[in-house]
């Protein structure tokens, strides 16, 4: 797919592993950072609407779901451990404060961590991105070698 607007194609040929994944945290493009990566809250967009890098290769399944509950576990647990401790409040105070946190926490780390793996995935040119992979590569190959 052509690029839609004024960004080259070949905008991530020099795009870090770090890059990739910051982009797709912020929910962006890991090969351009302009191009919303969801289409709706979880779904990823078919094609960037900035760049036309492909995206629908991710196989990201329920990794990011793991990696949420991993996150908002080691943050939880510490956090109710020391309101018991410190605080012992009663348990109709636990069940207002606990569940609605970990719903919030669980929902608001969800897409961004999603985005993460996706750029991740297509950094290291996983799955069905190992085409664009091989484009970035050679594209920052010619580069740097001099021309004759």
């Amino acid at each position: 797919m052509p690029a839609a607007t004024g960004t080259p194609a070949s905008a991530g040929a020099n795009v870090s592993t770090r890059g990739a994944v910051l982009r797709g945290l912020s929910g962006r493009c890991p090969n351009c950072g302009e191009g919303r990566m969801f289409r709706k809250f979880l779904k990823v967009a078919d094609h960037c609407p900035a760049c036309g890098e492909a995206l629908h290769h991710h196989r990201a399944d329920d990794f990011p779901a793991y990696v949420v509950i991993v996150l908002v576990g080691h943050i939880m647990v510490p956090l109710v451990l020391f309101v018991e401790t410190q605080f012992a409040p009663s348990y109709a105070v636990h069940l207002m404060l606990w569940p609605a946190s970990v719903l919030a926490l669980a929902l608001g780390l969800l897409q961004p961590v999603k985005g993460a793996i996706v750029g991740l995935q297509w950094a290291l040119g996983m799955h069905g991105f190992e085409q664009a992979k091989m484009q970035r590569v050679l594209l920052a190959s010619d580069r740097i070698r001099p021309s004759s």
